[in-house]
């Protein structure tokens, strides 16, 4: 029996499961699936027009590999310890869609999601799949307002699912289309159905689906609208129009409900009537086209499209992560920048604000590096210190000027300057501790590693983008009210 349901969020918890339930998870896992998808995507027939689709059943042994990283990867991703509560909490909807994704696949669920213009015959080609009138087709503009999905019983004892979604090109409908892409991009194959020639919009759209490595199939539909030389050349003219990212093989021509026709009934007394009556559709094609795609590839289908959600949320949270270390490393760096400036404003002997200097940063560093997970021991913090130090010397002398002279005057006054010259100098000792922070946040940002710019460029981009004097009042008003609670 075919079923049809409003589906506001095909991949919500209350769609397909119970309550998230909480596994354990692996980042180095995560990345493994993440290394290995370029060769799986290079091995799958449709990310290359270059790749024929010949039909052939893929290994039963390579679609159940695929299944079972893609569920490996989607159970790890689910719960992690190490994950802070704020960024578990930012990104419940998405684990929520991991869960129901999850499900999807042990369920051995296949997605496919219909897209095009209003009123192109998208939930006309689904109704003539499914063999019954499940989803609406008035003729009144848009009448699609959500995702909707039936039950394709036809193929693979009902393990298919086809979604309707509302038009492209529909008025306000900001949301809506929205909400088309987002099914797209999260269901495992995608049916563009045209009636024609293809706008500057559609190949627009084609374009972008395309990025998400789901395999296309392009449905002309309402060819009985044309005559049959009509039919080849707009054929042709879509295929030439999507050279590059959609398999000619993958164009197919239908006429999902095709116009009424005047019919003449004679009766067994020779009486003539005339009636009008529709024709059965014309869908042969496609139903043949998707029948090769899901024997050849159908799991391999799924799991592509849940391991490469699995790696994109897996980057989110990474990228959550990293700006909570962010945060704390801000409180962090603030802190050892003002013990520091304290430090030197306080010490009347200029070699020993050197020494401190120099130990205070190279403390910082060892803390930092403990934050981003990437521990260095003392002395190689004291080495990244060095490098930041050396790059600094040869970027912003003046300051390292000031610092000098500061130090100059302590000693040739016996530290009685201290008075007149420390805070000026525990500023600037407080400017470049924070600096020095900000280096070596990059550097650890990024796997401890300067990336293709060098830490001369990294240290040059961080000195424009800070602001000096903001930082160095900053720096008087922390050194003097540390210097108040003293």
């Amino acid at each position: 029996m075919h079923s049809a349901v409003r589906w506001p969020n095909p991949w919500s918890p209350a769609a397909t499961c119970g309550p998230l339930r909480r596994l354990k998870y692996s980042r180095n896992t995560s990345v493994k699936i993440s290394k290995r998808l370029p060769g799986v995507l290079q091995d799958l027939p449709w990310t290359s027009v270059a790749k024929s689709l010949n039909g052939e059943r893929a290994k039963p042994a390579d679609g159940d590999d695929h299944l079972a990283l893609a569920r490996d990867s989607l159970r790890e991703l689910v719960y992690d310890e190490r994950i802070p509560p704020e960024v578990r909490s930012a990104l419940a909807e998405d684990y929520d869609q991991v869960q129901a994704m999850l499900d999807k696949l042990e369920q051995g669920h296949i997605h496919i999601a219909a897209f095009g213009r209003v009123s192109v015959g998208k939930s006309a080609t689904l109704n003539a799949l499914l063999g019954a009138q499940r989803f609406s087709t008035s003729p009144l503009h848009g009448e699609t307002k959500a995702a909707q999905m039936g039950q394709w019983d036809e193929y693979d004892a009902g393990g298919i699912f086809l979604i309707d979604t509302p038009g492209l090109n529909e008025v306000a409908g900001e949301a809506r289309e929205a909400l088309a892409h987002e099914v797209a991009s999260r269901s495992d194959l995608v049916l563009f159905i045209c009636d024609g020639d293809l706008t500057e919009s559609e190949i627009r759209a084609l374009r972008v689906l395309s990025q998400h490595h789901r395999p296309i199939v392009l449905v002309f539909n309402k060819i009985d609208r044309y005559t049959k030389d009509e039919r080849q050349a707009l054929t042709g003219s879509i295929i030439r129009h999507t050279a590059g990212f959609v398999d000619p093989r993958n164009v197919v021509a239908i006429s999902a409900m095709p116009a009424e026709r005047l019919v003449i009934l004679v009766d067994e007394h020779g009486n003539e009537t005339e009636t009008l009556r529709q024709p059965k559709p014309d869908i042969g094609a496609l139903k043949e086209r998707l029948w090769t795609l899901l024997e050849a590839e159908g799991k391999t289908l799924a799991a592509l499209n849940a391991s490469m959600f699995a790696t994109n949320l897996s980057d989110q949270v990474g990228r959550r992560i990293l700006k909570v270390k962010r945060v704390l490393g801000a409180k962090l760096v603030r802190s050892y920048c003002i013990a520091k400036g304290v430090a030197v404003a306080f010490n009347p002997i200029p070699v020993a604000d050197l020494i401190a200097a120099a130990a205070i940063d190279a403390g910082m560093v060892v803390h930092l590096s403990r934050l981003y997970g990437l521990p260095l021991s003392r002395s190689e913090a004291g080495d990244l210190v060095k490098t930041i130090a050396t790059q600094l010397a040869l970027l912003m002398g003046t300051v390292w000027t000031v610092n000098l002279i500061s130090a100059a005057m302590k000693l040739g006054t016996g530290g009685l300057s201290t008075v007149l010259t420390g805070t000026a100098q525990g500023a600037v000792a407080y400017y470049s501790t924070y600096v020095v922070g900000q280096a070596a946040e990059e550097f650890l940002a990024h796997g401890k590693s300067w990336g293709e710019r060098g830490p001369k460029q990294v240290i040059r981009d961080i000195l424009d983008s800070i602001d000096r004097d903001s930082i160095l009042a900053q720096a008087r008003a922390d050194i003097a009210g540390r210097l108040r609670s003293v």
